[in-house]
């Protein structure tokens, strides 16, 4: 019986050692099972991207077991040619998806609320849904039916809620609709809150009904200001309170403090050979640092480092802690990478979780994404991550582009990141 007892005690302190370790420090490959030659493969990889003018410039970071063993930059950060640094920060657009969700589901663990509760509980802007059902093309009035369902906060994490997603949405009706209506897309430097564009969209109608498909919408940026009026504090502040400062994710913000300005990565296209910066189109990619700094984009709004975005990737291997900071529950990240949308990618080789898109069997077998279960998304600037909870494996890439590119880095990265696995 003692000899028990002493076993559940020398568990538990470990355990919470393993939470209170700094884990995200740099280790050898070899000591965590990753081939240094294979690794070595994968820098020569990005070099050679850069050197192709597939990209101007990246930074990658490889861990394993909560220690890097691969965080590198390549290339130039902007249009003058200064070198890339590793701790450079870029615009991570819909990697702030995932955050937000996590955010939710913070006050989801409160019981401030259950995910199938109708947004119109919370925002009654929203009211009862309704689908577009005629549109006419010359001055872009419509005429609108009842839904058989209403939103739920569900289907707003789960992009199942019907709503668009404005100036890059597929349909060409809801894109004029949406712009029509003057709903702020992704991000802005203009004078608005999330609060005034979210009651705007509330009004708009839907591509269909609430959880019949998947479509890429402007969910997150409704939870966004749902977190608002949940928590009764401003989005930003609540992300840096409950999510940030606990996992010391010094460098992720909406907008950059000055500070921090010399570091953020331009964003740039490649115009007649030449890598120029990204001109002014419906919004300006200095908005992390200029403008009213008011929109708070759930859905596409944070800067972030690779390092800092490895380390949220972390908290969710560890499931649901970090650093001595438990940010949510083991039951409930669970139930976060659990297929929340049923059929509707049947067949595929992944489902959608509450935060993320997730690897099934069927992608496991194919090859190249990891094992089931390993969860991943990217951003609109050319930025991406995987997690693996099997193989203990986080691998990020970030990079700053628009336009048509010959860059197969994305790809090439993850495929080559697995097959370093060495033991």
């Amino acid at each position: 019986m003692k000899i028990l007892l002493s076993f559940f005690v020398l568990f538990f302190c470990a355990s919470i050692l393993a939470q209170n370790t700094n884990i995200l420090q740099e280790t050898d490959p070899a000591s965590v099972g990753i081939s240094i030659d294979r690794l070595n493969k994968i820098d020569a990889m990005l070099q050679n991207a850069v050197k192709e003018d597939q990209v101007p410039g990246v930074v990658a970071l490889i861990a394993r077991n909560g220690k890097i063993i691969y965080h590198k930059a390549h290339g130039t950060a902007n249009e003058k040619g200064d070198q890339l640094d590793k701790n450079a920060i870029f615009r991570i657009a819909s990697q702030t998806k995932a955050i937000t969700s996590t955010a939710v589901m913070i006050l989801w663990e409160e019981g401030k609320f259950r995910l199938d509760d109708p947004i119109s509980n919370y925002i009654p802007e929203f009211g009862a849904a309704r689908i577009l059902d005629t549109f006419n093309e010359s001055d872009s009035t419509y005429t609108t039916k009842p839904a058989e369902d209403q939103i739920t906060i569900r289907d707003l994490i789960t992009h199942t809620s019907g709503l668009g997603y404005g100036v890059i949405d597929g349909d060409v009706r809801l894109k004029k609709i949406y712009a029509k209506a003057g709903i702020t897309d992704l991000f802005t430097t203009e004078n608005i809150s999330i609060a005034e564009s979210v009651k705007k969209l509330a009004k708009l109608p839907l591509h269909h009904n609430p959880g019949e498909k998947f479509t890429y919408s402007e969910g997150l940026d409704v939870l966004g200001y749902l977190i608002e009026v949940i928590s009764g504090m401003p989005f930003d502040e609540f992300l840096r309170k409950r999510i940030f400062d606990p996992l010391g994710m010094k460098d992720t913000w909406f907008y950059l403090p000055k500070e921090k300005h010399n570091r953020l990565v331009a964003v740039q296209h490649l115009k007649d050979g030449k890598w120029e910066k990204y001109p002014v189109t419906f919004y300006d990619t200095d908005y992390p640092k200029k403008g009213a700094k008011r929109f708070f984009s759930g859905g596409a709004g944070l800067s972030s480092t690779v390092k800092d975005y490895a380390t949220f990737l972390q908290m969710y291997l560890n499931h649901g802690a970090l650093n001595g900071n438990r940010i949510l529950s083991r039951t409930t990240v669970q139930s976060a990478m659990a297929n929340q949308i049923g059929t509707i990618w049947a067949n595929g080789p992944k489902h959608h979780g509450l935060a993320f898109a997730v690897v099934n069997d069927h992608g496991q077998d194919l090859g190249g994404e990891g094992s089931s279960g390993t969860f991943d998304w990217g951003g609109y600037f050319n930025t991406q991550y995987f997690a693996d909870p099997k193989e203990q494996i986080i691998g990020v890439l970030m990079k700053q582009t628009q336009g048509t590119t010959t860059d197969q880095t994305s790809w090439r990265f993850r495929q080559m990141v697995f097959a370093a696995v060495d033991d």
